[in-house]
This record gives C-alpha cells, sequence and structure tokens, in this order.
C-alpha cells in the first residue's frame, strides 16, 4: 500500500499507568511490584492510577484504595505527586512537537497528534508511530502505546487494543473489519447506562450498531444520533485541535468525615478559595462565575454558581460568593456533606484586561 493512501495521518499517544508507571521509574524498588498510586485507605482515599502488575487483581482507577489493599494486600500504595507528572506531561508534550505542531493534548497522560503533513513515499504515519515511541523512550524512560489511524475516533480506539507499549495500525480502508467485531462500550460516548441500554436491544458489538436504522438509534442517541453512525463505520473528520480554551479552575476535596457543620464547611471553602486564586494569578487570569460544588452523604452531587458584574482573581472575592452560594445551601436543610468544591470560570486573559482597563479609562 502507498503511503499516499492515508488522506489523514492521526496518532493517538496514550502512557501506560502514567502515574504508576513515573513512581515506579523514578523510584527502581517499585518495579515490577504492584503499585497504587492514591489517597491514604484511612482517609478514604481513591487509587488515581494502578501499575499492571496491580490491575492483574482486579485494581482499577476510581477504586476505593481500601478495596485495592483487599485484593492484593501486598500493593505498595503511593502518594500522588501532581507536580512531578505536570513536568513528565510537559516533556512528552515537548518531545510530541518535536515531531510535529499539531498536538492536541486530552490530559496529562495523553494526545493526538495529527502527521498529515509528514506523509510521503517514504516516510508514513506508522514509521513516524515507531520514531516517537522511541523517542520517549529513550528521553524519558516511559512507554506509551500509539494508535495508528485517519481519524482521530479509530485512532483512540487502536491505542487502548495492545497496552502496554503498544502499537495499532489501522491502515485506510481497515476501519469497518477493525471495528466491526470489538464490543459497542468500546466506542467513546457509550458510557454504562446507554450500555445497558443497547445491550437490552442486542446491540454488543459496534457492528450491530453500525447496522441499526437512524430511528433506532435516534431514540437511544437522540441528536448524536448520526455521529455514533458514523463513528461505527469508522467516518471521522474531526480536526486536531492544537488549543483549547480552559472553561473553569477549580479545586475540591474529600472530607474525612461527613459534616453539617457551617463553621467547618465555610473554612473549606477559603482554603479552596485560596487553591483556585492562586491558579488565577500564576495564569492571569480572572473568572466572572463563582462556582461551589456539593456531595452529599448520599451521594447527591449538587453545583451552585453565582455570576458577578466585576471578575474576580484573589482569594477573598472568590470566598466571598463562595461562601455567600454556601450558606444559602445549609440555610433549610441538615444534610451532611462528604465533598466540598470551589471554582471560576468565564475567564479572561492578561490581554482581555488590557482591553477593559483601556475601555474604563477612555470612558473617564
Amino acid at each position: 500500500m502507498s503511503n499516499r493512501n492515508y488522506n489523514r495521518g492521526i496518532l493517538h499517544a496514550d502512557f501506560d499507568a502514567f502515574y504508576a508507571a513515573v513512581e515506579q521509574r523514578d523510584f527502581p524498588e517499585l518495579r515490577n511490584r504492584p503499585v497504587v498510586v492514591g489517597g491514604s485507605p484511612s482517609r478514604r482515599g481513591v487509587v488515581a492510577s494502578a501499575s499492571y502488575e496491580s490491575r492483574k487483581f482486579g485494581i482499577k482507577s476510581a477504586m476505593p484504595t481500601s478495596t485495592a489493599l483487599r485484593k492484593c494486600p501486598e500493593a505498595v500504595v503511593v502518594s500522588p505527586r501532581f507536580v512531578v507528572y505536570r513536568e513528565v506531561s510537559r516533556q512528552v508534550m515537548e518531545v510530541f512537537r518535536d515531531i510535529t505542531p499539531l498536538v492536541e493534548p486530552l490530559s496529562l497522560d495523553e494526545a493526538y497528534l495529527d502527521v498529515t503533513h509528514l506523509i510521503s513515499e517514504n516516510i508514513s504515519p506508522p514509521q513516524i508511530a515507531k520514531k516517537l515511541k522511541q523517542k520517549v523512550l529513550s528521553k524519558l524512560g516511559l512507554t506509551i502505546s500509539v494508535g495508528v489511524a485517519s481519524s482521530k475516533s479509530v485512532a483512540k480506539i487502536a491505542s487502548g487494543i495492545n497496552k502496554p507499549d503498544g502499537l495499532t495500525i489501522v491502515r485506510p480502508g481497515g476501519e469497518i473489519p477493525f471495528l466491526y467485531p470489538l464490543p459497542v462500550e468500546i466506542l467513546w460516548g457509550i458510557g454504562p447506562k446507554t450500555s445497558a441500554k443497547l445491550h437490552l436491544l442486542s446491540i454488543d458489538t459496534v457492528e450491530d450498531l453500525a447496522s441499526q436504522p437512524m430511528e433506532i438509534l435516534s431514540g437511544i442517541f437522540g441528536s448524536n444520533a448520526t455521529h455514533m453512525k458514523e463513528i461505527s463505520n469508522g467516518i471521522d473528520t474531526t480536526p486536531v485541535i492544537t488549543q483549547r480554551e480552559r472553561k473553569s479552575i477549580s479545586s475540591e476535596t474529600t472530607l474525612l468525615v461527613d459534616t453539617s457543620d457551617a463553621e467547618d464547611l465555610s473554612e473549606i471553602v477559603m482554603r479552596l478559595s485560596g487553591y483556585v486564586a492562586e491558579s488565577l494569578l500564576k495564569k492571569n487570569m480572572r473568572g466572572q462565575t463563582v462556582k461551589l460544588k456539593l456531595k452529599r452523604s448520599d451521594f447527591t452531587v449538587l453545583t451552585r454558581q453565582k455570576t458577578i458584574p466585576e471578575k474576580v482573581q484573589i482569594s477573598s472575592e472568590i470566598a466571598e460568593f463562595a461562601l455567600e452560594l454556601l450558606s444559602f445551601e445549609l440555610e433549610n436543610t441538615d444534610e451532611k456533606y462528604r465533598l466540598i468544591g470551589v471554582g471560576v470560570s468565564g475567564f479572561a486573559t492578561s490581554e482581555n484586561l488590557q482591553d477593559e482597563m483601556q475601555l474604563r479609562f477612555e470612558g473617564l
């Protein structure tokens, strides 16, 4: 097959058990051992990342750490080092951008790369993917799994097929043979609830979904039905987006003991407001909407927000409005809460602020 048959060359690069892999890289004594990166089991912590050695015992991300230790008592629990993970992520994104400037980060540990412009008679997307894996391993000492395809959706599915340290190539024209046998849950946008509905209709594989008439899919997916029909057939023309606008900055914490005490909750709100303010200051950003998130003892999640005339940035400003929202919530209830969060959205960058200041000056 000629490389010219690739109308697009899209890679999806995904780290293998990112946080745990960084810990095993930095601390050799953890290598080949079941490692769990997460919070303390005595504080209702959860698993943020599980090494492949620990996954053999059924340990998964988001599982309570106490459950993980019951499944594998010899697992080593390591506290997360998010500052380190962010730095490693920055380094790997630099490696990606050494290959192509068209990089779309999805999180700290995964990204899309568009390498279409690099394709020639002598250079193919699979060759570029192999080079990428080698560069990440040699420069950072970590493995990544890469999916290669002509679209983002197929490349992302492919990257998860042969983990860890995998390379899965779906050549142009091979999308349907690749996708159709796979379980329907592999498609992005199908969560547990939708999956249960599909199985009740005997829609178990991607092929089953692709063969459904539009009226059936519309009843399940609503306005998203056409998109689901297309991606189940390997059709996806969405571009790699190199820059995304940050929608919100927030901080939240799970409480050691559920509480309805207004004073305790207020102290936490003020502390979280400080964390959010620190992030805003570092990024030279201000926000016009303050948000409060609360999770009750029964796991009901509540979100309250207030949009204000003047954009906020400093801790006292954020706390003022977050405490107002908290007071309103506590006014008519004696519910206990297990999680609380504070966030800011509706951003202006420093450039926006300069424009605002200029307008205000001219209006004087």
